[in-house]
């Protein structure tokens, strides 16, 4: 596809860059949405899986319907969208890449200045005195095990009824602050607080960039907006920029 003059231009020129993610840019790499008409919680009650009172009830169950979700995202690849913000980061004197998602791809593809505020599905955390862990050999354990202080271990995400981690989401407020250009990709820009980035970043006086398969809640106050697969106007958007620098 064709990226106008203007959004080369603007992205090009400006020294800082940041990138909100969202569930629509995994979801070309086969990791379903949680949200509309086929998203993961039309199969499923949040309440009874993705809560902190629901792991209190049943801890088992709610390892066990995690351990099916690492399992698809293990089996997931970044696709073209993931590799192409990858290669956007290398470019960048100043890139900040927050991601919405828990999967851990953008990481996969290559960058590097990933803030996930909404953890990483791929991690575990001790429900008692917060140690982190990348542990694979946990993952298949039919039952959370326990960590030393006695908690346990629980998937270092964000639950329902849970606050963002303060020191990422504080990351991610700095970067949509300071950026001169905000590219918001694969995002309704619907779930808060991570929807008040864009529309943060355009009142700081940043050029703000949509991409998604369609009109958004944000698209109303963008500067521009590209419709289309991330997996195919994220590489062209890219290839165009780096076709002057």
């Amino acid at each position: 596809m064709k990226v106008s003059e203007e959004i080369v231009v603007r992205i090009r020129c400006a020294r800082s860059v940041a990138v909100l993610t969202g569930a629509g840019i995994s979801a070309e790499s086969d990791i379903p949405t949680f949200r509309g008409p086929k998203g993961i919680w039309r199969e499923v009650d949040p309440e009874e899986v993705a809560t902190p009172e629901a792991f209190r009830r049943d801890p088992v169950r709610v390892w066990r319907w995690h351990r099916e979700m690492r399992r698809l995202v293990l089996r997931a690849r970044p696709n073209p969208a993931h590799r192409a913000l990858a290669e956007l980061e290398r470019a960048c004197e100043e890139f900040t890449l927050i991601t919405q998602n828990v999967d851990g791809l953008h990481w996969r593809a290559g960058s590097t200045r990933v803030v996930e505020v909404h953890g990483n599905i791929l991690r575990d955390r001790c429900s008692r005195c917060g140690k982190v862990l990348e542990e694979p050999r946990f993952w298949e354990l039919d039952a959370p095990p326990r960590c030393r202080c006695g908690g346990l271990f629980r998937p270092d995400v964000v639950w329902f009824g849970e606050p963002l981690p303060r020191e990422a989401w504080e990351e991610a407020e700095r970067a949509a602050e300071q950026c001169e250009a905000f590219l918001s990709v694969g995002t309704s820009a619907s779930v808060y607080p991570a929807a008040l980035l864009p529309r943060m970043a355009k009142e700081a006086g940043a050029y703000v960039v949509e991409v998604n398969l369609g009109p958004t809640d944000a698209t109303g106050f963008v500067d521009r907006s590209l419709f289309g697969r991330a997996g195919e106007v994220m590489p062209a958007l890219v290839e165009a920029l780096l076709e002057g620098m």
